[in-house]
């Protein structure tokens, strides 16, 4: 009996130990208050923190609160973990601390969505609680109505809306939910990519293949592949991933391109601008380029933004776009992120806010969350 009582007392210190080391730490460095983020924690953090962790059974608990939060366990396509994505928010300075437990998860309601739509010409769309986007695949090529950018779409609902919208095919009228009125054609669009030869934009067409590596609910991605182009005697090859987190209202851009240029090549990631006057910001020192659309009509007034981690970044305006002009090594990555919001959303309703937000997601990249296993 006294063997029992003595292994039951051991027990129940091993589980309270286990379960006051079983923490991590995120901590927000910057100056920039983060409301509802998507925070990425590295598998190996979380199994340091919690060895035992067991995937069906895993509470995630912010301390202060008490509160469960809301996660994600992101594969990239793989079967392997690698992070482990949760929602929070930190004000500036502060440090959080989760508490990683057994036990069954309450469901989460997925905020992002993606997918491959072969009813609408090979599309590829996706969104989240704020905004939604699509590109364009090859069976526009040759079209009339061919597009090459990135299109994005007004939203005003927390709502996910793609394959309702898809479904109706009266997207371009606003029934409550938002509608799709930016116009992209045979341009860059809402931030996409070319090569840049002699001081002219050359376009990439349109996206060949495509695959899913995660599908929400606080994080979807995934990646598309372009056919070979020659410019100027140069093959280009192309393949994006693209990953949107729940809260955000731009979208990963992971580009790595395969050219056999001499050289680096010159690239453009631009913007479209219409013909009537309206805020174009270059802020090349702080790798931002932001656009405040011309009010359209009834149908309010959308903003456009890329930010570059790797700053300064050249910017011009030329071509009807605003550029940003990089170099990339041939088989080499670079990333940036591109997107946008609507007025009639009623969180940004102005060039000023929309600016505003566009540099404090610049600086948020410049100073990146700490995240530590233990207490």
């Amino acid at each position: 009996m006294r063997v029992f009582i003595v292994l039951s007392i051991l027990t129940a210190l091993v589980t309270e130990s286990v379960a006051q080391n079983a923490t991590i730490r995120i901590t927000n460095p910057g100056a920039t208050s983060l409301k509802q983020t998507v925070v990425e924690i590295p598998w190996k953090t979380v199994k340091a923190a919690y060895a035992q962790v067991d995937t069906a059974m895993l509470q995630v608990v912010q301390t202060e609160t008490g509160q469960e939060v809301a996660y994600q366990l992101e594969h990239r396509g793989e079967k392997e973990i690698k992070n482990l994505l949760v929602q929070v928010s930190i004000d500036p300075k502060q440090t959080i601390r989760l508490a990683l437990r057994r036990g069954k998860p309450a469901p989460v309601e997925p905020k992002t969505y993606c997918r491959y739509v072969p009813e609408r010409y090979d599309d590829f769309a996706w969104e989240n609680d704020r905004v939604a986007f699509r590109i364009y695949g090859a069976a526009l090529n040759g079209r009339s109505d061919n597009a090459y950018g990135s299109d994005i779409w007004a939203k005003r609902t927390d709502a996910l809306i793609l394959n309702k919208w898809y479904k109706q095919n009266d997207y371009h009228k606003d029934h409550g939910e938002g509608l799709d009125y930016y116009h992209v054609g045979l341009t860059l669009g809402a931030g996409d990519i070319g090569v840049f030869l002699n001081d002219s934009i050359q376009y990439i067409h349109n996206y060949r293949n495509w695959s899913v590596l995660d599908n929400g609910p606080l994080r979807s991605t995934f990646r598309v592949t372009y056919d070979p182009y020659m410019f100027n005697g140069i093959t280009v090859k192309e393949t994006k991933t693209i990953s949107l987190d729940a809260g955000s209202q731009l979208s990963k851009i992971q580009v790595h391109v395969d050219h056999d240029a001499p050289r680096n090549l010159p690239m453009v990631v631009g913007i479209t601008l219409r013909k009537e006057q309206s805020p174009l910001l270059l802020d090349e020192k702080n790798g931002v380029l932001g656009y405040w659309e011309p009010t359209h009509g009834k149908d309010g007034t959308i903003g456009v933004g890329c930010v570059f981690p790797a700053s300064p970044v050249s910017m011009l305006r030329k071509y009807e776009h605003g550029l940003a002009k990089l170099t990339v090594k041939s088989h080499a990555d670079m990333v940036y992120y591109n997107g946008g919001a609507w007025d009639k959303a009623g969180l940004i309703t102005s060039s000023e806010a929309w600016f505003d937000y566009l540099h404090e997601f610049a600086n948020q990249l410049k100073k990146p969350l700490i995240i530590q296993a233990g207490k």
